[in-house]
């Protein structure tokens, strides 16, 4: 019988709306301004902090809707922004330096929903607020790193070959190596020559000394690879962050553009962007003096170090190995419920430390937590000076023969090891950065851009709406529900895609899918009208009309589809979200605009003798 479903195709697409209700569901309910509290640099958040906010919060006479523990985080809601600004304004004068206090936005959505992963739509910067850094890499310390590996390249490279030298130093811009005689200084001249094309060498035969400089060209290569690494590690933070539509893009030279949506913790941001932490693992010097270098008589080949609890520890200049090594690491206990970092290395890095290990069983190893803080003080380019700090994070005794898997221990919490593990994961800055310029946009702003968009499209569907109403009369209103049905759709798939967000111009694309929607059911109702004026029965007509028209607007979505999914290819930001939803509504609107309108036409008109029809 023609236009006749069979009853599991109609279940099918009463389905496939039914899903995209619920998950567009959570976005009906309103977010509510809040308050994060949060412990900076491990600190962990407490009862007794959570009482303090409290206490606070009530002598100040500052109502609140609620406040708990989540995620190891203080959260206070708020009915109104009014509160949420006094209560954050307060907590950021009273409870110290340790804890980061930070505007936010918590979802209100209902538990049924929560439990069956039901989110509302994440939002871009221009809609929830956020943050925009932009930020400068140091090349200096860039180009000293580069300077200092080559360091232990030719004193490894000369002792490989047997060649005798004084030292080995760096002295500016250059590296120095001294020579006992004329005749090591030439054959070292031409083995380092023959290993390093991309260096330039000068001897002084007078006084038994090489040099060696970078050229020009190496000096540009370190420089964009340092660059281009930290954009790389840079991105991989901002994904452990789990940060929606965030922007990572280089400006100039030594500049990187970093916008993070809906991330109102700049505090807990700036610590992981901008942190240089790796780790080295070294021998502990058992056989040195401690006494001694405690008062200033440390041996060559050591280096004094404190502990966190500022227990002095010495140790052995050489490195073990370095966090260049690390492919993974995670977080979690050990057997005595303390906090641990569990390191993956790679190939490499696990022959080194099974090396360095097999004959050091029985003596302690030091782990040595590495970060460079920036300075007040500036170079003679006008770069920030950076302070390299060390740290002793752990000391244990080696019992076997380590390989490419092993813990360390010694965070003072499970915060710590959480982000000590995440930065390690994501990689070690190739060069410090500092932060040169901070923006942050207010949720305000987004909520009159969110309110300006969102009259901007229900005006498009009222327009649409009454249109189809007055034109098509009765397929109108068949035509307005696959509208709102594609609409449903499109906010329901944007909730349920993890990394998608809405923003300004995705709105653009959504108003544009309403169009390219209704679109395709003017084809297919004015091939209906056609085929009734050439005198075909009204089942026939409504069947020729939809199959007739289904290769027309296969063939136009599928055009605009690809664009969009050029545009998604090599757009960023704004562009993007643009891309998302007008691929998507590309999608939902085939399906309701054609399969969806059918459905309705065929459980209405379908399989009955008709006189007349209401198109």
């Amino acid at each position: 019988m023609l236009n006749k479903y069979p009853l599991w195709k109609t279940l099918m697409v009463l389905f496939i709306v039914a899903i995209g209700a619920i998950y567009a569901l959570p976005n009906l309910y309103p977010e509510d301004p809040a308050v994060q509290v949060s412990g900076l640099r491990g600190i962990e958040t407490t009862a007794a902090t959570l009482d303090t906010v409290k206490s606070h919060l009530d002598e100040n006479k500052i109502s609140y809707a609620s406040i708990s523990m989540e995620g190891g985080q203080i959260l206070a809601r708020f009915k109104d922004t009014e509160q949420q600004l006094r209560a954050r304004d307060l907590l950021d004068d009273s409870i110290g330096d340790q804890y980061s206090v930070a505007l936010n936005l918590t979802p209100a959505t209902p538990q049924w929903l929560a439990s069956i992963g039901g989110t509302p739509m994440k939002l871009g910067l221009d809609l929830s607020g956020g943050v925009s850094f932009l930020m400068e890499v140091n090349m200096q310390e860039a180009i000293v790193k580069v300077q200092k590996s080559l360091v232990d390249d030719f004193r490894t490279g000369l002792r490989t070959e047997n060649i005798r030298y004084r030292s080995v130093k760096q002295v500016n811009d250059a590296i120095n190596i001294q020579f006992r005689n004329a005749e090591d200084l030439a054959n070292a001249e031409s083995f380092l020559e023959k290993q390093n094309r991309d260096l330039l060498f000068s001897s002084d035969e007078s006084n038994l000394t090489l040099s060696a400089k970078m050229s020009e060209q190496k000096l540009k290569e370190t420089r964009e690879y340092a660059l281009q690494q930290n954009i790389t590690i840079i991105r991989n933070r901002v994904n452990e962050l789990g940060v929606a539509e965030p922007l990572v893009q280089r400006q100039g030279k030594k500049h990187i553009v970093i916008e993070l949506p809906g991330v109102q913790d700049t505090a807990k941001a700036k610590e992981i962007l901008s942190a240089t932490a790796t780790i080295e693992f070294r021998l502990v010097d058992t056989e040195g003096d401690l006494s001694a270098a405690l008062n200033g008589r440390v041996p060559g080949s050591s280096q004094l170090l404190k502990e966190r609890s500022g227990q002095p520890v010495l140790l052995k200049k050489r490195v073990m190995l370095t966090g260049d090594h690390i492919v993974d690491a995670g977080s979690s206990f050990d057997e005595y419920s303390r906090p641990q970092v569990n390191i993956t290395l790679d190939s490499a890095g696990g022959n080194k430390m099974s090396n360095s290990t097999k004959s050091n069983i029985g003596k302690p190893m030091a782990t040595v937590f590495i970060e460079f803080k920036p300075t007040n003080r500036v170079d003679a380019q006008g770069n920030t000076i950076f302070e390299k700090v060390e740290e002793v994070i752990s000391v244990a005794t080696i019992q076997a023969r380590l390989g490419k898997t092993f813990r360390i221990t010694g965070a003072g919490s499970q915060a710590e090891a959480h982000n000590l593990a995440l930065l390690l994961r994501a990689g070690a800055l190739v060069a410090p950065i500092q932060i040169v310029e901070e923006r942050t946009v207010g949720p305000t702003l987004g909520a009159e851009n969110v309110q300006l968009g969102f009259q901007a499209i229900m005006l498009g569907f009222a327009l649409v709406f009454a249109f189809m109403l007055i034109y098509y009369r009765a397929f109108g209103v068949v035509a307005n529900l696959g509208l709102g049905a594609n609409l449903v759709l499109i906010i329901g798939v944007m909730s349920m895609i993890p990394g998608a967000a809405l923003t300004l111009p995705g709105m653009a694309g959504i108003v544009l899918t309403v169009g390219m929607a209704v679109d395709a059911n003017v084809l297919i109702f004015e091939r209906i009208r056609e085929e009734m004026r050439a005198g075909k029965s009204i089942q026939q007509s409504i069947h020729q009309g939809y199959d007739a028209a289904f290769s027309t607007i296969i063939d136009a979505n599928i055009t605009t589809l690809i664009a969009a999914l050029i545009l998604f290819a090599v757009g960023t930001g704004p562009i993007k979200g643009f891309a998302i939803t007008l691929s998507i509504g590309i999608i939902t609107s085939m399906f309701t605009a054609v399969v969806g309108t059918r459905t309705v036409v065929n459980a209405v008109w379908g399989g009955k003798r008709l006189d007349k029809l209401s198109i």
